[in-house]
């Protein structure tokens, strides 16, 4: 090569063919609209959408995902486009994606995979290649038949199972060890989210964790409130996988952690859900939900559809939510938050890129976090001096003095209050005794 010259090692971009067939039996979306998402998918994963084709069936076909006619027209249209990658918008069992390959002459993957690849680029934590890697040799293991096109017998000897065993055999061992090694490690990461769980309840600091459709607004959100870039956020899908938490204030000097969480899709591979649920229990231990909706977009009703089923299989489906609609920027004048969507537990319109909305989003999200407070009207010990500063701190309360405990009353958050009714119920149990004379009498020392 000439001298001075350079060499291009940058990878050719794949030409992605995009197939969907219709059932009809996906309320609210249609395979031209699925397929619309799909192409989005298809370019956050670094290809170039040729074509798309859908076919309208009553079912797919066990061998083609398509029908016999449709996967020869496919041929047709790769001598036409000249795609090397075609992508199904349904999940693929093995079978159909080996006939396809076998047909077409190309690589051939389905909607899940394609997400997955996604997860693969964007993960930038260890907690987050971690749970990835799992979610993909889960993907995996029903798929290794399509990997190889020989059966091998591996030889005996220390370290293998003895002749007889086939390369196949021994590929699916391993992998299955692998991913027992990763459940355990990801097993490691939800420990440790409790530790720092139970840190943040210690401090009865309030958690909300912003929940939502990919591509919503939920890091643009988080960064609005904080007041900087605390969030990856860009204008595409699945920009975010890592959560991040952050000190929020809301007025009158509360302040909340709030946690930005991975988005939600259509037809999200369960995989994903599984190997994620370590990091998305931060939407079950938050005590209220935002939920972030697109409501520039024509299928938020479908999207906060979506959410909701993810929000159910997590156990989250019933917590307290305050629903943000999202992108006020783009629709036009006069549109109000209410026409777009039942209200949850109250709604709010705002614009995450502009602020517009944020100080009724910060004062809304105020009054659901009040509504969860309870009454309280309890005595706890002097010695219990620790948790009587925390609910003057953290509670709307009044706390009398008296010659031998503390009177404390008003309103508190569900943890602080829980843990006043035990002191208190030590503290009366401690009384009982000292009046039957079957202990010390209790004073201004003594214990809870």
């Amino acid at each position: 090569m000439p001298r001075g010259g350079t060499i291009d090692l940058a990878p050719p971009v794949e030409k992605a063919f995009l197939v969907a067939v219709d059932t009809g039996d996906d309320p609210g979306w249609s395979a031209e609209d699925s397929l619309l998402e799909l192409a989005s998918l298809a370019d956050t994963a670094g290809a170039e959408v040729v074509g798309a084709e859908w076919q309208n069936r009553r079912h797919v076909d066990p061998n083609w995902y398509v029908g016999k006619g449709k996967a020869e027209e496919l041929v047709a249209a790769r001598a036409e486009t000249g795609f090397d990658l075609l992508v199904a918008d349904d999940e693929l069992s093995p079978g159909q994606q080996k006939a396809l390959e076998g047909l077409l002459k190309v690589k051939v993957i389905d909607r899940s995979r394609l997400i997955l690849d996604i997860f693969a680029l964007h993960a930038q934590t260890h907690e987050g290649r971690l749970q990835v890697e799992l979610a993909q040799l889960e993907y995996q293991l029903p798929r290794l038949t399509r990997l190889w096109t020989h059966l091998s017998r591996t030889g005996g000897g220390i370290g293998t199972r003895g002749p007889g065993e086939t390369q196949l055999e021994t590929d699916r061992r391993v992998i299955r060890e692998r991913i027992k090694r990763m459940k355990e490690r990801v097993e490691e990461v939800r420990r440790a989210r409790e530790v720092g769980a139970r840190g943040r309840d210690r401090r009865l600091v309030p958690v909300v964790a912003i929940v939502g459709y990919t591509n919503a607004g939920k890091s643009t959100l988080l960064n609005a409130l904080v007041g900087s870039e605390v969030a990856r956020a860009e204008d595409r899908l699945f920009a975010t996988l890592d959560p991040t938490s952050r000190q929020v204030k809301l007025g009158d000097g509360q302040a909340v952690v709030v946690t930005d969480t991975v988005g939600f899709i259509h037809k999200l591979p369960h995989q994903l859900v599984d190997a994620f649920r370590a990091t998305l229990e931060e939407v079950t231990r938050a005590d209220v939900l935002v939920e972030i909706v697109d409501a520039a977009d024509r299928h938020f009703a479908e999207h906060r559809a979506t959410v909701q089923t993810v929000l159910d299989e997590l156990g989250a489906g019933t917590k307290p939510r305050l629903v943000a609609f999202n992108k006020a920027d783009l629709l036009g004048a006069g549109t109000k938050g209410a026409e777009h969507g039942p209200i949850v537990a109250g709604s709010v319109l705002i614009s995450a890129l502009t602020g517009f909305g944020l100080d009724a989003l910060r004062t809304e999200l105020a009054a659901v976090l009040a509504s969860l407070w309870e009454d309280v009207d309890m005595a706890v010990p002097y010695a219990a001096g620790e948790l009587v500063a925390r609910a003057r701190q953290r509670g709307a309360v009044e706390i009398e003095y008296r010659e031998r405990d503390v009177r404390i009353r008003g309103r508190a958050a569900p943890g602080l209050a829980a843990e006043l009714r035990a002191a208190a119920a030590v503290w009366a149990e401690s009384l009982r005794e000292a009046s039957q004379g079957d202990g010390p009498s209790p004073d201004r020392g003594g214990g809870a």
